[in-house]
């Protein structure tokens, strides 16, 4: 214990060494001079700021930035984290009228680039300094047209200069998403400055090597991340879309994700048109970036029942989708959560049962609740999760010991679903493992749930929990034998069974990201034995 201590202090002491010495190169004089290109060009291709309809969330009212008065903005010392990131990735330019004075509008990018046009740890973090370059070039019929030659010398060679910085930094990065953003930017980069052996020839094989790194063989990112999976289909379309208006030859590769990924996005959403709250996601809506593919000529079909640890059945009126996929490797499970075999059912693309969604800021106490097993439509044993996370330096929390699927069996007819499929997420610490089978009779709309604990040598009297969480405006009573429990999906009648013992409890829902209501969930709850037990429930329509 004693020897483990003390290497695990000398390895956070090497790591923070080496974080240091890092930092004091990165502000030194040598990175400085590393990174001023020797040629600055000039900006050649424009790209169209509409292409990033899908990613930026315009307000509805555009703004004049000679409303507003930015002389001093970039001294403002009392800025909140969000905000200061916000204003320093520029992404606000999007918001205006392009009536607004070019003359302005440059004056604030020359009075950022006097404040900033060395590094600094704030301003010059990997997801930023892309966001700023791809809001620059994007935004150039304000930021670079009618510019005199001392303001386009020096917006060309800071966005070159930012570029060699990423370039650097960002393998460096521990988020992947602001991998992609990065490799984005590089890219654009490339184009709008002809530079095809330099800058897009890097960015283009720094996104083969995230590519690698983070999709597994079906195209689908390995976080299992359904969220994450419409992040990178946006900004693949995104780059081949700037390929395609810069009259430049899409690479292959690029083609080829965006097929895969189309494919995960038709079974994850466009098959059923309801977001599914599995390991971190939130309610999304996703038509607006339905419109923009099909604005750009994009579609995207997928009928299989299986893809990326999901088994999703449907027909016109009704969808059982479950979670029956392997946790995912430490490094791709910084949003991931413990609802291995959770299952969400939709009714005429309203859902009847469902998980709790994801708290997403990671320094918020309700973000380490919302990865536990507690808040999605599964069982719980001792009041555990069925995977364990540890929080990180990063202050995300990661998994520690993870679970896998033992076996698994998917069969969809026409008169007959099921879905049926264990994990060993309480094997290793209780001796148990949880088993689930869930049938639909689509005449009868009925479903039948068998929920398996497998005792191999356990520990007895363990409490144990099944829980069935309803979205935040379902109505649910119990009858007076307490024998039933009936839920008013609006307007929709459905009956809950168990001869268990039942009983209906508040909770916490988390769908809308980053925030939170009641809701309330059915739990069925005892204790286990020495023996196997199968807890029976059914589902049926009124």
């Amino acid at each position: 214990m004693i020897f483990n201590d003390l290497l695990n202090f000398i390895n956070n002491s090497y790591i923070f060494s080496k974080k240091k010495i890092r930092s004091l190169y990165l502000r030194s004089n040598i990175y400085n001079r590393k990174i001023i290109p020797s040629v600055f060009g000039s900006l050649e291709y424009h790209p169209s700021p509409n292409l990033l309809d899908s990613l930026i969330k315009y307000d509805k009212k555009k703004i004049n930035i000679e409303n507003y008065s930015l002389n001093k903005i970039w001294d403002n010392k009392d800025l909140k984290e969000k905000d200061y990131r916000n204003l320093n990735s520029f992404f606000w330019l999007f918001s205006l009228d392009l009536r607004s004075s070019k003359k302005a509008t440059q004056k604030v990018i020359l009075q950022w680039i006097d404040k900033n046009h060395r590094y600094n740890s704030k301003s010059w973090e990997v997801d930023i300094v892309a966001k700023r370059i791809i809001a620059w070039t994007s935004n150039s019929r304000l930021t670079y047209e009618d510019s005199g030659a001392n303001y386009k010398d020096k917006f060309n060679g800071v966005i070159k200069k930012q570029i060699n910085h990423l370039i650097n930094e960002i393998e460096q990065s521990e988020w992947v998403d602001d991998k992609m953003i990065g490799c984005a930017a590089i890219i654009l980069t490339g184009l709008t400055y002809h530079d095809k052996e330099g800058y897009l020839k890097t960015g283009l094989s720094l996104l083969r090597k995230l590519v690698k790194f983070s999709f597994d063989n079906d195209g689908f990112p390995k976080s299992r991340s359904i969220r994450q999976l419409c992040f990178y289909l946006k900004y693949f379309i995104l780059i081949r879309e700037w390929f395609k208006e810069s009259q430049s030859e899409i690479p292959d590769f690029i083609n080829e994700n965006i097929y895969y990924l189309g494919q995960a996005y038709a079974f994850s959403w466009q098959n059923n048109k309801v977001d599914l709250l599995f390991n971190g996601n939130n309610e999304t809506k996703n038509v607006d970036f339905d419109y923009y593919l099909k604005k750009l000529g994009y579609s995207f079909k997928n009928q299989s029942n299986e893809l990326g640890g999901y088994a999703v059945l449907n027909n016109k009126k009704t969808s059982l989708v479950m979670d029956v996929g392997s946790s995912p490797d430490k490094k791709f499970s910084s949003n991931y959560q413990a609802g291995a075999l959770s299952f969400e059912i939709v009714s005429n693309r309203k859902k009847l049962i469902c998980n709790s969604g994801y708290f997403q800021n990671h320094n918020h106490q309700l973000n380490e609740l919302s990865k536990s097993s507690a808040i999605h439509s599964t069982l719980i044993l001792d009041d555990r999760s069925s995977c364990k996370f540890d929080k990180t330096k990063d202050e995300s929390s990661k998994i520690s010991h993870g679970l896998k699927i033992l076996e698994k069996n998917i069969v969809f007819e026409k008169n007959y679903w099921k879905i049926n499929a264990a994990h060993d997420g309480y094997l290793k610490q209780y001796g148990i493992i949880h088993k689930r089978e869930i049938e639909f009779y689509p005449e009868q709309i009925k479903f039948i749930g068998h929920d398996k604990i497998i005792s191999k040598n356990s520990i007895k009297n363990l409490k144990f929990e099944i829980r069935f969480h309803l979205e935040p405006n379902i109505k649910i009573m119990k009858t007076q034998d307490n024998k039933s429990i009936l839920i008013d999906l609006d307007g929709e009648g459905w009956k809950f069974n168990s001869s268990n013992n039942m009983n209906i409890n508040n909770g916490l829902y988390f769908g809308k990201k980053d925030f939170f209501v009641d809701n309330q969930n059915i739990v069925i709850s005892g204790m286990t034995n020495d023996e196997n037990q199968t807890i029976k429930w059914e589902i049926t329509k009124l």
